[in-house]
């Protein structure tokens, strides 16, 4: 036990002096905020290096800011701690301040809680002993084991926040330009340079201020991408081929928005259909990989159709690209991911567009780096009978009124920033 009572020490850092954590602006922490007086517990999920972390820290400074006492906030992390069971925690945290936790108002903040076994149950066991005394907030990397799994046993316990890379409106206001946030149509040539190193660094806040190129390659690959691979998913899923799991995801970060037709891929791969399958579902739970439908109002035919696949992180040499076919590229995979697509859409004619936001009132948008076209919007404002479309262009603004309706053109920044809510 002396091992973990040296770890609470070490993680706990306001219990022998004045805490403050290094901390800017998360538009999730509103959400997470607002349920602090709930009983239920909270859980962060989302990629390696989105500031989940950091997110904990900032909730522990702001219960002590608020008047609970320092030695009652208790944050640990079970990445080096596999085999450590939450109650075990709680006795030698006990021991260590000498009191009973029945008695007083806590905070438990639990790091990476996905990395013990069973750990669904053995937070509900802490949960329903301690619910009326310990506010419980956890976090994890793996969205299956903190969605899906946590459904199933923390029903009506728990709540959760899905924690994202930068948006381009936290980006700009890390980096200290909320003029630019504020007033999105001024200043477009700062506004366009903020664009491109706001690409550059994939909305991963350590890499705000990062300009090199091989510097934030060896992060994406190293900090992220070898981690996720050989070693979260290996500890989740039964991985036969790790090579092949590399593969599928370096092809995909060369080749963001592919129609990927399974068994021609899997060929390719030399798997089976089957693995392939099974390995792009881990990399989705990973959060490594989006997956958009192709929209219809028939969700039977949703399913069917094929479908795209936009990676989470794109390769380095894609987002630094100086070629138009690599800056194009990037440039939709950063609209597609920003904008939360969840739908594209084509058309057995091949008419196209690149994001369908909402569902029952759909808002297409068309994304073009380059020379402007309206083809694909005109195809599917008049198939859906939608009067309204959208091109998100590099820095053009501009309306096209056609037969349909109405097209406005709106450059990705200032889309990125107003932003369009689907219905």
């Amino acid at each position: 036990m002396t091992k973990i009572g040296d770890a609470l020490r070490s993680f706990n850092p306001w219990w022998e002096r004045k805490f403050s954590v290094v901390y800017q602006e998360r538009e999730v922490y509103a959400g997470i905020r607002s349920c602090f007086k709930l009983p239920m517990m909270i859980a962060l999920t989302g990629l390696r290096r989105v500031g989940k972390s950091t997110l904990m820290l900032k909730i522990a400074e702001d219960y002590i800011t608020n008047g609970m006492p320092p030695i009652r906030v208790l944050y640990f992390s079970f990445d080096d701690f596999k085999d450590v069971e939450p109650m075990q925690i709680v006795k030698e945290y006990e021991k260590i301040h000498g009191f009973d936790i029945r008695e007083g108002n806590y905070l438990f903040l639990l790091d990476e809680i996905q990395k013990i076994d069973d750990w669904q149950n053995k937070v509900k066991v802490l949960y329903d002993l301690y619910k009326n005394r310990i506010k419980i907030i956890l976090s994890g990397s793996e969205s299956l084991f903190l969605k899906k799994r946590a459904k199933e046993s923390l029903a009506g316990r728990i709540f959760t926040f899905n924690v994202n890379q930068l948006s381009f409106k936290e980006f700009l206001l890390f980096r200290g330009k909320k003029t630019l946030v504020e007033h999105p149509n001024l200043h477009q040539e700062e506004r366009m340079r903020l664009f491109k190193e706001y690409m550059h660094t994939q909305g991963f806040p350590e890499l705000v201020d990062v300009k090199d190129k091989e510097l934030i390659r060896k992060y994406i690959r190293e900090g992220i991408i070898d981690k996720v691979v050989y070693k979260d998913i290996p500890q989740l899923f039964k991985i036969g081929e790790l090579g092949v799991l590399e593969s599928l995801i370096n092809l995909l970060m060369d080749e963001p928005g592919q129609l990927i037709e399974l068994s021609g891929l899997a060929s390719e791969l030399k798997v089976t259909r089957q693995t392939l399958s099974n390995y792009i579902t881990y990399l989705e739970e990973s959060q490594l990989v989006k997956k958009l439908y192709n929209y219809s109002r028939n969700g039977r035919k949703t399913e069917r159709k094929l479908k795209k696949y936009y990676p989470a992180i794109i390769s380095v040499d894609l987002s630094f690209g100086t070629d138009k076919e690599s800056q194009s590229k990037a440039f939709e995979w950063l609209l597609v991911t920003r904008l939360g697509a969840e739908f594209f859409w084509r058309d057995v004619y091949k008419n196209e567009v690149d994001v369908v936001l909402g569902k029952k009132v759909p808002v297409p948008i068309e994304i073009k780096y380059g020379k402007i076209s309206t083809e694909g919007l005109s195809a599917f404002m008049h198939k859906f009978q939608v009067s309204e479309g959208i091109i998100a262009s590099f820095d053009r603004e501009d309306t096209i009124r056609i037969q349909e309706g109405l097209i406005r053109i709106i450059p990705a920044p200032v889309l990125l920033l107003e932003g369009k809510k689907p219905a």
